[in-house]
């Protein structure tokens, strides 16, 4: 089959023959048609992802046809059309997610490839209303953004949300989410294109946070939002306590800014913060999100689409953000 692979020197590089492991005990054969990127898969190429196994197939999120099953659980999915669930033993508490969890695509062989190997446990059926790109936009993002919104930060419809960086993949599924739940939205992002991106797809409005002073211009036209959804942390943190409502929540999914040099305690105690972790989702969210996104009939914002064969350059571009939305692979130019 045809991969781009990682190995142990963070070289890619796209193997044409590269042998796939014969599917064991409940576990199927995907004959992928489309995959999609996410941050993770840049920041493993850069050697800023914990517990590095190389060499990989990189590749968290797939849609495509079972071909073939190890044992006769999965051969009721032969020729059917599903999406991938990356979230692998999850674990039997839906709290938190066990020791042994980990996310398709390193170090299990994941979905920059024409094939993969899943457990059967791992499929969903693929939307109807979904096209084949869009579909593999869904899986990694989505649950992470369901999560963040409904499973850890209780969002009510009416609340006042904000939405941090909404030109990332998590937060772009975020806005459609929250939007469709009945909540009024504000987003920020260092791109006037993406704020402005933002409200045609419902947001109430943003702000530039390159601009001093940002964080009063939006609490002054917003109010003080009753949730917050993070995915950078750093000293933008401390801004965000100061902007939350009392009695608020912050949920925050990543720290692609790092840790803050100081928490500023007495404002999170003062204005009873509560300030709330997220990682990916268990099944039941994965679930969830997708009865959600079937039933409000929604589709991912797919900002750019490359063939499989052009795949690296697809990552490398992620080092910029250029992106709204998610960055698509297609195995073939006919898929």
């Amino acid at each position: 089959m045809q991969a781009i692979i990682l190995n142990e020197s963070r070289e890619l590089s796209l193997r044409l023959d590269y042998p796939r492991s014969p599917p064991g005990p409940d576990e199927v054969v995907v004959r992928l048609q489309t995959a999609a990127l996410n941050r993770r898969d840049y920041w493993i190429t850069e050697g800023m992802y914990p517990g590095l196994q190389l060499p990989a197939v990189l590749g968290s999120d797939g849609a495509g046809t079972v071909t073939d099953s190890g044992s006769e659980t999965g051969q009721r999915w032969i020729g059917r059309e599903v999406v991938i669930n990356p979230g692998l033993s999850w674990g039997p508490d839906t709290t938190a997610q066990s020791a042994d969890f980990h996310i398709l695509g390193m170090p299990t062989d994941g979905t920059f490839a024409t094939e993969v190997v899943v457990p059967v446990q791992q499929l969903h059926s693929r939307p109807a209303h979904l096209n084949w790109q869009e579909s593999a936009a869904l899986p990694l993002a989505g649950t992470t953004a369901w999560r963040t919104l409904f499973t850890q930060g209780r969002l009510k419809e009416g609340e006042t949300v904000l939405i941090t960086g909404v030109g990332g993949g998590v937060a772009a599924f975020a806005l459609q989410f929250a939007v469709a739940a009945g909540a009024n939205v504000w987003v920020t992002s260092s791109s006037d294109q993406k704020i402005k991106r933002a409200v045609e797809l419902g947001a109430q409005g943003g702000a530039n946070y390159s601009v001093d002073d940002w964080d009063r211009t939006l609490k002054k036209e917003a109010g003080p939002p009753d949730l917050i959804i993070d995915g950078a942390g750093g000293p933008g943190l401390n801004t965000l306590i100061g902007i939350a409502a009392a009695g608020g929540r912050i949920v925050s999914y990543g720290s692609t800014r790092g840790a803050p040099e100081h928490l500023d305690l007495f404002r999170l105690f003062w204005k009873q913060i509560h300030l709330i972790g997220s990682t990916m989702g268990s099944p039941e969210d994965f679930a969830s999100m997708m009865q959600f996104v079937a039933d409000e009939q929604l589709r991912p914002e797919i900002d750019e689409v490359f063939p499989l064969t052009n795949g690296i350059a697809a990552l490398q571009r992620m080092k910029q953000a250029p992106q709204f939305g998610k960055v698509v692979l297609e195995m073939t130019q006919d898929s």
